[in-house]
């Protein structure tokens, strides 16, 4: 069953730092805007800063289609942006974009890596891996939103580099670098030998080579 989120909205009719310091610190609640949409303006708006706090706890919260119950009233909309205090626990402000139907959306997607610890570059040859990217940016009809893309490095080769091109993207998704051509096919995941090791590789190859050398000086 697929997950829901809604959170409770109000209007906003105020603006300015003061305000804002005063809803987070009196009201409990935290500036947002809520734009896109055919034809509508932006909305400004206020949420329990406590409710979206806890829901962004789930990673499943910024990959899909959100509700927003504004005074009743129930808007589609994913998250665009989220700002954070720099050194406080605090949210200090959301963007919101609407959401229409049979109109795509662009929404970046966290990347499951499957099979990390049993591939058997990592658990039989020492290699390490390397995460490049932990999200992918897609674009998708809100129906076809998935939660998260799925890579199995199960198979994965040492040394072997995984691009964006070899996820499997659910129908209907497709990568929104790739758009851009060839050059934006940037690597996902790779796995490679530790930098000691490689070095400690390299050492014992080439005091094979000396001796070799010394041997042949003798003879």
């Amino acid at each position: 069953m697929a997950q829901e989120f809604e959170l409770e909205a109000f209007h906003r009719d105020v603006k300015g730092k003061g305000a804002s310091r005063r809803l987070r610190r009196v009201e409990r609640k935290m500036p947002a805007i809520v734009y896109g949409g055919e034809n509508k303006e932006p909305v400004m708006l206020t949420l329990w800063h406590n409710d979206l706090k806890k829901a962004i706890e789930n990673e499943a919260f910024f990959s899909h289609v959100l509700t927003l119950n504004i005074e009743g009233k129930k808007e589609k909309v994913i998250i665009k942006d989220l700002q954070r205090h720099p050194y406080k626990p605090l949210l200090t402000h959301a963007d919101f974009m609407r959401v229409e139907k049979g109109h795509k959306i662009t929404v970046q997607v966290p990347i499951h890596f499957l099979n990390e610890d049993t591939a058997p570059a990592v658990k039989l040859q020492g290699g390490v891996i390397a995460h490049q990217m932990n999200e992918v940016e897609i674009e998708c009809l809100p129906d076809d939103l998935p939660e998260f893309i799925e890579l199995d490095v199960q198979d994965l080769e040492m040394d072997q580099v995984v691009h964006i091109s070899e996820l499997k993207l659910p129908k209907g998704v497709v990568s929104v670098a790739l758009q851009h051509g060839e050059d934006y096919d940037h690597p996902v995941v790779s796995i490679h030998l530790p930098r000691a090791a490689k070095a400690d590789d390299e050492g014992e190859t080439e005091d094979e080579e000396g001796e070799g050398e010394g041997k042949k000086d003798k003879e």
